[in-house]
């Protein structure tokens, strides 16, 4: 099968995605396990699986390839936050190794997938190193932004670097800021999304003002999403193709300042499969192919 996703905004033709039947299990083993996983709360699970039917049709609408992570006991409740686990490179794919160690089970899980379809592995994470897919956002296809916080660590980072050397021109580590915290889910695409080759949706407060000047100088138009939608994943937004994304409803500011740059948005509802989990529609997803 074809992969290869050096881009963030390219038009995805093939994606990763796990359904919360089989990652959220049922009702039981979310109440048993939703605070251990810091969730904001409970979801409820019969309302979680109307709100991913609906995002499941929104993405087949607009991405020909949609493949299904089996449910794995090496896996928790996260995995249904598919990005963190793998990045998909033109020579194959990278196996990443969560911050959060409940977690850590997940690249596994992925690459004994990845085995049965046909995607090569081109390398993993390994030892005491930390990369966390929401901390690896290509700015274009030879340039690699890699956030440094509390999920991706120094020799994680390093590990990357190394391999992915001959796929990368200008390897940018991006100092994160300490947020509210260890347990908070900060990552570098909690404050980017790519839109287009020169359009960001960026939340500035939490950017450290040499990657913004950076973003800048090449180019890239920034929309500053506020406040109140940064709080309901409004900077959380997925690029279907160049100006055409897909985002949680209800950020209304930020959709709007898309749809005056020229951006086709599609929205969906997720209290249950996005907010509680602090995952947006980058997160449920693992692109495995874009054009």
């Amino acid at each position: 099968m074809k992969y290869g996703c050096q881009s963030m905004v390219g038009k995805l033709e093939s994606v990763l995605i796990k359904h919360p039947k089989n990652a959220f299990i049922n009702q039981d083993h979310l109440r048993k396990h939703w605070e251990e996983y810091r969730y904001v709360s409970c979801p409820d699970y019969d309302k979680a699986l109307e709100e991913y039917e609906k995002f499941e049709r929104l993405l087949k609408e607009h991405v020909p390839n949609v493949h299904y992570l089996p449910r794995s006991d090496e896996a928790g409740l996260d995995s249904i936050y598919a990005h963190d686990s793998v990045k998909l490179t033109k020579q194959g794919a990278i196996l990443l190794k969560p911050g959060k160690w409940l977690r850590q089970g997940e690249p596994g899980a992925t690459e004994a997938y990845f085995s049965k379809i046909g995607i090569p592995i081109l390398g993993a994470i390994t030892g005491e190193g930390r990369v966390e897919g929401g901390d690896v956002v290509w700015l274009d296809e030879r340039t690699l932004a890699v956030g440094r916080g509390y999920r991706t660590n120094d020799e994680g980072i390093r590990q990357l670097r190394e391999i992915t050397k001959e796929l990368v021109d200008e390897f940018i580590v991006v100092q994160l800021p300490h947020g509210n915290g260890p347990d908070e889910c900060l990552h570098l695409m909690s404050i980017i999304s790519l839109v287009d080759r020169d359009l960001a949706v960026v939340y500035s407060e939490l950017m450290p003002v040499s990657f913004r000047e950076l973003l800048m100088e090449r180019g890239i138009k920034l929309i500053e999403v506020p406040k109140n939608e940064y709080d309901t994943l409004g900077s959380n937004v997925l690029a279907l193709a160049p100006r055409k994304c897909l985002m949680l409803t209800g950020n209304r500011e930020t959709k709007s300042m898309l749809e005056a740059e020229g951006a086709e948005v599609f929205e969906y509802e997720g209290e249950e499969i996005s907010l509680k989990g602090t995952g947006g529609p980058t997160c449920l997803t693992s692109p495995l192919y874009r054009l």
